[in-house]
């Protein structure tokens, strides 16, 4: 008899095992056919450019006239800004620079590298204009982390973050044949290599989970390491694609099945 009760003990506990991997595997496929559509079946919809040069005064960075980008190739967003300072001093940024806290510059996610953005600050009205050299904030809710020496320019030292407005600049040149301004080429604001984050662990182990279940539905998976406050954690990032319109639309079904941290990220 008890011979016979732990065996439907175990049967039981095998079913419920099974159950649960099946669930997990139904769930990955139909988070997978979520983003295949987003990848195959979403395309960008722009505007007709425009290469008209605003009539206002420009923003002038080292004898440089910089002018808001026509929105047909131009960014703009609203949200927080945080800034980032001592603990990083020196440390190499993304793009293979030493950051310098004094320097004036930014974190951004998704923007092509040496973007220059003008930042105001909608809550006294200060504006900077940054370049981007670095990766980041990596928090869901926050669109820009400032240098130090840009944030003190905006007032955002004390507070710690502010609601900023961000503005995708261009480089104005004149035409040598007809002596009209023009912007100069620049990268596709909206095109790069995206990835979603959709987890940080301390555990490796956890992170290496999460990975395995994504890797074995069939999609680019990596992990990244991140210091966090002085602790290492353990990023997993799915891929998925080479617009920024494509990606947006994997975050919004990556949030829709319970990843709520979630946010997109530009290698």
């Amino acid at each position: 008899m008890k011979s016979g009760f732990k065996n439907s003990s175990n049967l039981k506990m095998e079913t419920t095992s099974n159950m649960i991997s099946r669930l997990n595997h139904i769930f990955i496929r139909c988070l997978c056919i979520l983003l295949f559509y987003s990848f195959y079946f979403c395309s960008d919809s722009f505007a007709s450019k425009n290469k008209d040069i605003p009539t206002q005064r420009p923003y002038i960075i080292q004898k440089h006239k910089y002018y808001p980008l026509p929105s047909a190739e131009g960014y703009r967003e609203t949200g927080i800004a945080s800034w980032y300072g001592r603990k990083f001093h020196g440390h190499t940024t993304s793009n293979g620079e030493k950051y310098n806290m004094y320097d004036i510059s930014a974190a951004h996610k998704t923007l092509p590298m040496h973007t220059m953005l003008l930042v105001k600050n909608q809550d006294n009205g200060k504006q900077i204009v940054v370049r981007v050299n670095d990766r980041g904030p990596f928090v869901r809710g926050r669109i820009i982390d400032l240098s130090y020496g840009a944030a003190k320019k905006v007032g955002i030292v004390k507070s710690g973050t502010a609601r900023v407005e961000i503005i995708a600049l261009g480089e104005v040149k004149n035409d040598s044949t007809t002596g009209k301004r023009q912007f100069k080429k620049h990268a596709d604001l909206r095109k790069g290599e995206y990835f979603v984050q959709i987890g940080a662990f301390r555990k490796e182990k956890n992170g290496r989970g999460l990975q395995k279940r994504f890797l074995d539905a069939g999609f680019h998976t990596v992990i990244k390491t991140s210091n966090i406050k002085k602790e290492a954690f353990y990023c997993v990032w799915v891929y998925v694609g080479q617009t920024l319109h494509m990606a947006r639309r994997s975050e919004k079904a990556l949030l829709s099945k319970g990843y709520k941290g979630a946010f997109i990220i530009a290698r």
